[in-house]
């Protein structure tokens, strides 16, 4: 089942999954991964003029032979240079006549004049939505002094249990504000900082909801009405996030355990590195086995000839 959508503070609807072509993606041909997501169920595409993937991105929508209305693009203006010049020129790339949400990548590009470039765009409808990216909540209190039309989305905004505390001020006056906040990174609490406070808790919601811990970090991030952007580049992946939706809820237990859990911070990066250094081993010490019951067959064959 597809993730749902949210109303937007300027009436249109968002997708609360998105596939993302920057991290790992970035200045590279992801025509064919931008293609397995849109086939396995995305529908929001997220790419950005500093990413370089908004041409790949046209490509993977044109051969994907869907209507313009049943995909949600969203890119993103990164300098220099004019904000209504750079707009033309994603829109011209992605070979689209308006993106659904056009974001200001950067706290330092902007300024009141700006903004209401933002604002024009939207009302000339080469965009359907304007919003923010990596704003703190200093950064958009700034913007709002003078904004007549308020960013719809803040995005990314890396977020996850280890960083919940830090974000928590920014997510309550998102919410006071109706601005949608979405995050990237949820799942580094547990691929990048594994054997903390966090896991066991995690391991625990997966158990009882027969779920992934990927699943349960992600459905995590949901409760705290945090949308997604995330990335891979393996179909299986795909499919795990998009099940999210159809797994039972966590309970408010749960939640709150991983909220404390979080605040316990990262394990240390000696911990992090024994675990390295422990799966290395590991999976060297599978190789040479299998190594030695190659060599064993190898000569039981060679004596049986």
């Amino acid at each position: 089942m597809p993730f749902g959508t949210v109303t937007l503070n300027d009436g249109n609807e968002f997708p609360t999954i998105a596939f993302g072509t920057g991290s790992t993606m970035k200045y590279r041909d992801v025509t064919d991964y931008v293609g397995q997501a849109i086939e396995n169920g995305f529908s929001h595409i997220d790419t950005a003029q500093m990413y370089q993937t908004e041409t790949y991105v046209g490509l993977a929508i044109k051969e994907s032979g869907l209507s313009r209305s049943s995909l949600y693009i969203t890119t993103k203006y990164s300098g220099p240079g004019k904000s209504q010049q750079a707009i033309q020129q994603s829109l011209n790339k992605i070979n689209i006549s308006h993106v659904d949400l056009y974001l200001m990548h950067f706290p330092a590009l902007f300024s009141e004049s700006e903004w209401q470039e933002f604002e024009k765009m939207k009302k000339d409808g080469s965009t359907r939505s304007i919003g923010v990216s990596n704003f703190t909540l200093e950064d958009l209190q700034r913007l709002l002094k003078t904004a007549v039309t308020k960013p719809a989305v803040n995005q990314q905004i890396k977020f996850h249990p280890y960083n919940y505390a830090s974000h928590k001020a920014l997510l309550e006056y998102c919410s006071k504000q109706n601005i949608i906040v979405q995050a990237y990174g949820s799942l580094n609490s547990i691929t990048q900082n594994p054997g903390g406070p966090v896991d066991a808790v995690v391991n625990a919601a997966a158990k009882r909801i027969g779920a992934t811990p990927n699943q349960v970090i992600f459905s995590w991030v949901r409760s705290k009405g945090v949308a997604l952007v995330t990335t891979t580049r393996s179909k299986e992946r795909l499919q795990e996030y998009l099940a999210v939706e159809d797994l039972p809820p966590l309970t408010a237990e749960e939640i709150a355990a991983i909220d404390d859990a979080g605040a316990k911070g990262p394990p240390s990066q000696l911990v992090v590195a024994r675990l390295a250094m422990q799966h290395r081993f590991e999976k060297s010490s599978s190789l040479v086995i299998w190594l030695a019951i190659a060599i064993v067959f190898g000569f039981a064959t060679f004596f049986m000839l």
